[in-house]
């Protein structure tokens, strides 16, 4: 078996890895990543946040991006009823970026992974971990299969675990454990937007809020492609019959406001069906490794935070793997796992309150107060560790506070 020395291992080729790989590599620091998939590749997350254009600026991967031509996403709209509420990203408590992308994310990560290529950072791609051992001073042997199933090894003495969906270090190391989420399935595909209106209607990125516990997602692309998908209770996905493509079609029909645009337009692929899809970890890091990203835990999709946390926990343990491989002492739970979890945390509040329905109530409450508006903006925006902001400061209790004094307003008006 063949040998290759790094000083870092990246295992993944999407947005975490290619931030984490992005910004050591810059430092000077031996990087070898490598991508289970070949890309360009289809991954789900296809709607970002303003926060991860940060970091995208802060590695130098910023300008590769704004020349593909993605869409831009200046807001979020939800839909409920005949209720509208639309959060404008220039309008947020927190000072940050106005807008970022949503993207097809075959495009998205290639386009990352193509300009690390061309900075010189190896990426192997169809390359599989398939064990790792680690060594008594953080220090490990991972033995990885290539395309042709032939086994290498490599020396590292760090890793990063940017593997997704692919959960390669939780899976090997066993450190998965059960989600507090609520158990949620999603179905989704993309179509050709056929019937897709001119200007912002047929771009605007939509959440259509059917009930309580059920949403239909539509992100247009700048390529004339949309993606679609429902999340709901597993029952509400049984409840439709026959294939995944007759079950979504029916779906579809479920939509008042965008059953016309999508009905009858034939699927790019046949829908995706991902059940129970929230995840978590017993911990975040250990000695010689950290998990960036979903390989660490992944929250229900309703507010876009998977591609944030990944890019901000892959800088963040950058930073902190390139400090300690300067042999500066790094207080790896203060400094990564605390501060993670903090912003994991604060989106936790918010999804769970969306589905017991309080965030919904403040949502879709008229009229509207701007000032809270703007504060839940920047929630929403991937600001999340911005304390002077009332709605992350107090996240535990605001939300459902709030939403308890306009019931109690609304039974006082009715009464």
């Amino acid at each position: 078996m063949s040998h290759v020395n790094t000083d870092v291992l990246i295992i993944g080729a999407g947005p975490s890895g290619c931030v984490s790989a992005a910004y050591l590599h810059r430092q000077g620091i031996n990087v070898k990543v490598v991508e289970k998939s070949q890309f360009p590749r289809f991954v789900i997350g296809e709607s970002l946040l303003p926060r991860c254009m940060d970091h995208f600026q802060e590695v130098g991967l910023l300008d590769c991006l704004k020349a593909e031509g993605f869409e831009v996403k200046p807001g979020a709209r939800f839909l409920r009823d005949d209720i509208v509420c639309h959060f404008d990203f220039s309008k947020k408590h927190t000072d940050g970026w106005d807008w970022t992308w949503q993207v097809p994310r075959a495009d998205f990560d290639n386009a990352l992974a193509q300009e690390l290529i061309k900075k010189g950072v190896d990426i192997a791609f169809q390359h599989e971990v398939v064990d790792v051992v680690f060594n008594d001073d953080g220090s490990s042997q991972t033995t990885i299969k290539n395309a042709e199933g032939e086994a290498y090894q490599v020396n590292a003495k760090f890793i990063v675990d940017s593997s997704g969906y692919g959960r390669v270090l939780p899976r090997l190391l066993g450190l998965d454990k059960p989600s507090s989420m609520p158990e949620h399935s999603s179905i989704f595909t993309h179509v050709k937007d056929l019937n897709r209106p001119e200007g912002k209607e047929g771009t605007m990125i939509t959440f259509d809020v059917l009930d309580k516990d059920t949403w239909f997602w539509v992100i247009p692309f700048s390529n004339g492609i949309t993606s679609l998908g429902f999340v709901g209770k597993n029952e509400f996905i049984d409840s439709f019959e026959g294939t995944t493509t007759e079950r979504m079609k029916q779906m579809i029909e479920t939509s008042e406001y965008y059953k016309k645009r999508f009905s009858g337009l034939d699927f790019e692929f046949d829908p995706i069906c991902i059940r129970n899809y929230s995840k978590a970890v017993t911990k975040f890091y250990g000695n010689g490794f950290v998990l960036t990203g979903n390989s660490a835990e992944f929250l229900d999709p309703v507010f876009s935070s998977g591609v944030t946390f990944a890019t901000e926990s892959a800088l963040c343990s950058a930073k902190l793997i390139a400090k300690q491989l300067q042999g500066e002492t790094v207080d790896w739970e203060k400094e990564y796992a605390d501060y993670i979890t903090y912003g994991v945390d604060v989106f936790r509040t918010y999804v769970e309150e969306w589905y017991t329905g309080n965030l919904q109530t403040l949502f879709f409450h008229r009229p509207e107060n701007p000032d809270i508006k703007k504060q839940i903006c920047a929630v929403l925006a991937g600001y999340v560790w911005d304390k002077t902001n009332p709605f992350v400061r107090k996240h535990k209790r605001i939300v459902a506070n709030l939403a308890h004094l306009i019931n109690m307003e609304k039974e006082q008006a009715n009464s």
